[in-house]
Parts: structure tokens; sequence; C-alpha cells
């Protein structure tokens, strides 16, 4: 293999992104040096990290985890704290990977593009919050987004034939496929039962919880949506969703003349982590590798969008434009958060977000104090709505 080796940046190591990136790290030593990690409060297992891979950078969000780490690293090992810190640490590699969870993921997002730097993209909350603040900042020399969620990777591949520019005048349409989630088939009465066992237990994916959860409501897909349109620079008219329960077929791009270009594997995200890593070349791992001499059943159909309503706000938001990404985003991660706390039923997720975005008043977004001023009005008229 020709690959030159590179330095990554592994942002969100403890989370299900994270542990599934050491995996691919692991089997690459010779072409890949894990210089930088970053987790929650997870202080045991990013010491166990840090030790494994010689790691000697290390982020945490909380001041009152340094202690509890720097007795459980060597002494030489950086350790530092907060956003500022999670900034500090994408500018230190060839590579970022941004697996950190939610809103939060924007300072890596931001700090990896201007300092010019490949960002393998996990989190797409920040994408979608900052859409024209990402857009700008992708003009930076050397700034690369490759993304990891295995719908736009899938779509990354199929659109490598495609003439280049805005809109993408070979494309007529994306289209993202969609399990289903675990509540596929549900009727509204069922739906009205559905608890947090039930929403956690998808059928094809292992994911951590909150992005299970969004599967779930199907609000993952309609913030894939957004993720699709800033992307691959294309109005989210032509960004479509069909339901696919096999996860066989991981999204697909129909051209002007009627060809459909679609790429299949097993799931698995060590795959597009894979990519996203090696581009230009690819790892040969054979993840999610397909036995096309066995029986193999691919369907599709079209989402229930009066059972899960995600869908058509995530696409009224994308209308809007402004700062409505960024209160759908907002909203939803404090309503799901709710729902894993015990404090929101399931049923009340998807009318919540709603009841926030009744509230918005169209705002551009013409810095960073604009969008986080916009998330910060969003999270609390959703508390506000869930303290009643």
């Amino acid at each position: 293999m020709s690959l030159t080796r590179r330095s990554v940046a592994l942002l969100g190591a403890t989370g299900s992104i994270g542990i599934q990136t050491l995996d691919v790290l692991r089997l690459e030593p010779d072409h890949f040096e894990l210089v930088a990690i970053a987790g929650g409060q997870r202080v045991t297992e990013l010491a166990a990290i840090a030790e494994e891979f010689h790691v000697r950078r290390i982020g945490i969000a909380n001041e009152s985890d340094r202690e509890p780490l720097a007795s459980l690293v060597a002494a030489d090992v950086e350790i530092v704290v907060g956003s500022t810190g999670l900034a500090e640490l994408a500018q230190c590699a060839d590579i970022v990977v941004n697996a950190v969870m939610g809103f939060a993921g924007l300072p890596v997002t931001m700090a990896a593009l201007l300092a010019g730097k490949r960002l393998a993209l996990a989190n797409k909350e920040s994408l979608i919050a900052a859409a024209p603040l990402v857009v700008a900042a992708r003009s930076t020399p050397g700034a690369t987004v490759l993304p990891i969620d295995s719908e736009h990777c899938a779509i990354h591949q199929c659109l490598a034939g495609s003439r280049a520019g805005v809109g993408h005048p070979d494309v007529r349409r994306l289209l993202l496929t969609a399990s289903g989630g675990p509540f596929r088939g549900w009727s509204h009465e069922r739906l009205a039962t559905a608890s947090k066992r039930d929403a956690l237990n998808h059928p094809t994916w292992s994911m951590g919880p909150k992005i299970t959860v969004d599967s779930s409501t199907l609000m993952n897909k309609g913030l894939e949506v957004l993720e699709a349109s800033a992307l691959f620079g294309i109005e989210v008219e032509r960004v479509d969703v069909v339901v696919h329960p096999q996860s066989i077929v991981h999204s697909m791009v129909e051209y002007v003349d009627g060809s459909v270009v679609a790429q299949l594997s097993r799931p698995d995200m060590r795959l597009p982590i894979a990519y996203c890593l090696g581009l230009p070349e690819r790892l040969h791992h054979g993840w999610g590798m397909l036995d096309f001499t066995q029986p193999l059943s691919l369907t599709f159909e079209a989402p229930d969008r009066e059972a899960f309503p995600a869908l058509d706000l995530a696409y009224g938001a994308a209308r809007r434009g402004g700062a409505a990404p960024a209160w759908l985003s907002a909203a939803n991660e404090v309503a799901v958060e709710a729902f894993l706390n015990g404090r929101l039923a399931w049923a009340q997720i998807v009318p919540t977000v709603a009841a926030v975005m009744d509230q918005y008043v169209d705002d551009p977004l013409h810095s960073l104090d604009d969008l986080l001023a916009n998330d910060a009005t969003a999270r609390r008229l959703t508390h506000g709505i869930l303290e009643k």
C-alpha cells in the first residue's frame, strides 16, 4: 500500500465511533499515528487508550477530571480541558476525527477546517447548526470534509464520477436510505407506549444512545438530509429519503440520465471510517464485505411521514435556512436527553421540538456569536416546555 504515514487526532475516543476508529488504527500502525485523543468523563478508558497508542495529548471536558487522569498517565502527557482544549487538539494532526457528541463538536469542526486539516466528520450536529460558517471555513487551503456517516460516505463514493460544481449538474437527486429504526410499521397506538428499551433496540446498527434514539424518531434521517445538502452543495429538494430495512444499500445517487449508483456493504461503521482515513487509497480489510453467492434481499419503501413527522420538521428547517437548522438540532438534543433521563415520553420528543420550532423567527447566521445565541435560545425554550 502506498499510503503516506499520517497523524490522527481522535476526539470522542470513548464513544461508539471512537472505539471503532481505534479498531481501524490497530490494524494500520505503519500508516497512522494516533497523537491526540479526547473524551468525556471516562478517564480510565482515556488513560488505557493513551497507554496502548503512546498518545501524549489528551482532552477532557471538565477541570475536575484532570487530577484523576493525571494519576493514570505518564508524567509527560499533556492534558487540555474544555472546548478550547478540543480546538487545540483539532489543529495538531493531519487527520481529525470528530466523533464528539452533539453541538459540543462545533469547536472541533471549525478549528480543524480553519487549520486546513482533513476532517473525518461523525458529528453531524455541528455541520447542520453552523452550515454557513462551515461552508466558509471549508475554503481554507487544505481543508477537507469527509463524512463518516455511512449514508454520506456512500454518497461521497457514488459521486466520484460526477461533474463537480455547484448543484452537481449530472445529479438528479440524492437518495438517503433509512433502516426505519426499531419502530418501523408500529401503529400510532403502539408508538404511544414506546419505551427507552424499545427505542435503543436498533435492528441493524450498534450506535450510541443519542443517535439510536434519533434513528427511532427518524430525526436522524431528517438531520442527515440537512447534512447532505450542506456537504454536497445541493438544494434540499433534491435530497430524498427511502426506507431500506436491510441496511445493505447505504445510499444512492440518481443521475439525470436515469442511472442510479449505489454503495452496498454489510452494516459496519469501520468501513466508512477506514475510507475517510485512507483516501485516496482504500484499506485492505474487507469490512462489511458481501457474499453475492448467497441469497440477498433488498427492499425499499417510502417513510411513514405521518407516524414520523421529524422528517418534515427537518425539511421545513432547511427551507427556512438561517438559524432554523440550529434551533432544530438544539431542541432535539435537549428533548432526547430528557427522554434518556426518564423526563419525557418517546412520543413527546418530536412534538416538543415542533413546539420550539413554532417560535422560531427568521434569523440569518452571520457569525459564531449569532449561532451560539440562537443555540442558547432554542435550548432555553425547550427546557421551558419540559418544565411545564
